[in-house]
């Protein structure tokens, strides 16, 4: 189960050499003795053309959203258009530096106060930040943002955030890393907020609540106006995660719906790469009652052009070095602009019906525990299956011998078997068509040879990892046996 294909993955053989190096021009100064090394370092022998087969043999092993469906619910895994990656290569982006005079690099920061106006009016609020390098980063500064406006109010009681069972992961540590308790609710038999549950729950130490709207769930909360009342009635802010914003763009808004504070997922939403870890961007947008507490230095427009304002006295101060990441803006800033407002409604509505389109074909063989209409993603049940002795980790392994990569598996908790599958706008009904034929076909191996399922992958480089040493024993360094 563990085994791996025989590749050879130590290519080192003594005395071959991929490199030269110049002449050094730099004068050889004396070294302290404690720094020198005693020994040459263990590094690997391997000749140019070795190196260059090994990565672009380990190049073509990879999996990425340009050679496959990626219907990874939750991370809205959607095709990056090539303009951006052209708008952000442009020399007037790509090669200005932070510490130039705000004079060379008004460009730059015009983009981001036109990037900022629009995201205000796509979110409905009423200013926004850039700054956040992404998501988890955003809600550490909103809920900063949260802190400050209450301490400002005088009331320090207040420590606790309402956080949904369904809520992403990131919401109760973002809470728990900026000094909250967090105080969990639970889901009704509709997969909605109980709301009787949150009025129990709320009070004179309600901080905030963080929902997300679309849920994890992909189900839309009908009752977001009476929720977002019963918080403010309490005293507390209304904190939304915008991971799921791809369902509801130019249809609805965070501001319509009572959110105080929002923060945004450029790489889901706004088509910008993922990363494999960063750049990312997180902006953060705030209603008029929190905008004195906003991040600094702010991007804003004057008689004179665009500058860059830290007189703030309120503020949480930076968050980020110098302004965020912009190239991840640039490409932002394209995408919304490439769009427009009727092809970002064409985005979620797109989004909304691939979704359904999933779910109502598979249904017929997996439990769909909330059987009702979604929005961008819905979330299945392996529970069935289970009863094979099939686990939905299995049915995730062999969706790869398919060419496709798994969905979000076992969460949310609240789900037994959970695969949460979002297939986003960018697909095509043949897609989605061919993903819905092999999640069939997987289902019925379930039932007549369950053991092909079990031992998946049968074709990939890697077969199965021991998980739990792998996430206790990493080991990314290089060594020499």
């Amino acid at each position: 189960m563990n085994e791996v294909n025989p590749i050879i993955f130590e290519l080192s053989r003594e005395n071959r050499v991929g490199y030269s190096f110049p002449k050094s021009d730099v004068p050889v100064g004396k070294l302290p003795e404690h720094v020198l090394r005693r020994e040459p370092a263990r590094l690997p022998e391997i000749s140019e053309l070795q190196l260059m087969r090994h990565y672009t043999r380990l190049s073509q092993d990879n999996f990425g959203i340009e050679n496959g469906f990626y219907p990874l619910g939750s991370c809205t895994m959607k095709y990056n258009p090539k303009i951006n990656e052209v708008t952000a290569r442009l020399d007037g982006f790509a090669n200005i530096h932070p510490f130039q005079p705000l004079e060379h690099v008004q460009g730059a920061l015009q983009l981001m106060h036109e990037l900022q106006d629009d995201l205000k009016v796509i979110t409905g609020m009423d200013a926004v930040s850039l700054q956040p390098a992404a998501g988890a980063h955003g809600e550490w500064t909103g809920l900063m943002m949260v802190r400050a406006y209450h301490e400002k109010n005088g009331d320090t009681k207040r420590t606790k955030v309402i956080v949904p069972d369904s809520a992403h992961g990131t919401n109760p540590s973002s809470a728990h890393i900026a000094g909250y308790d967090v105080i969990s609710i639970p889901t009704n038999a509709e997969g909605l907020v109980d709301v009787e549950a949150l009025r129990a729950k709320v009070g004179e130490d309600t901080a905030a609540l963080m929902l997300t709207n679309p849920s994890t769930l992909g189900l839309f909360e009908k009752d977001i106006v009476a929720i977002a009342d019963i918080v403010h009635e309490a005293g507390g802010l209304v904190y939304y995660d915008g991971a799921n914003l791809n369902a509801i763009m130019a249809k609805t808004s965070p501001g319509l719906m009572g959110f105080d504070i929002v923060h945004l997922n450029l790489h889901k939403t706004f088509s910008t790469p993922h990363g494999g870890g960063g750049p990312g961007a997180g902006p953060v947008g705030v209603k008029e009652h929190i905008i004195p507490f906003l991040p600094v230095p702010r991007v804003e427009k004057t008689d004179k052009g665009y500058t860059l304002n830290s007189d703030y006295p309120e503020s949480i101060g930076r968050v980020k070095n110098y302004y965020g990441n912009f190239g991840v803006l640039v490409r932002a800033y394209t995408y919304i602009r490439t769009m427009g407002p009727i092809g970002l409604r064409k985005v979620s509505e797109s989004a909304v019906l691939h979704a359904n389109y999933l779910a109502k074909r598979l249904k017929t063989a997996y439990d769909l525990p909330y059987d009702q209409i979604c929005k961008h993603e819905f979330v299945l049940s392996g529970k069935l299956q289970k009863k094979q002795g099939v686990r939905t980790l299995d049915i995730a392994k062999r969706l790869l011998d398919y060419g496709f990569y798994a969905p979000t598996v076992y969460f949310p908790l609240i789900v037994e078997e959970a695969m949460m599958i979002e297939p986003t706008e960018t697909e095509s009904k043949q897609m989605l068509d061919e993903f819905i034929d092999v999640m069939l076909k997987i289902a019925e191996e379930v039932v007549e040879t369950p053991e092909l399922v079990i031992e998946a992958p049968h074709n990939k480089p890697v077969r199965r990892l021991d998980e739990v040493r792998a996430a206790r024993q990493i080991k990314v360094n290089y060594f020499a046996e």
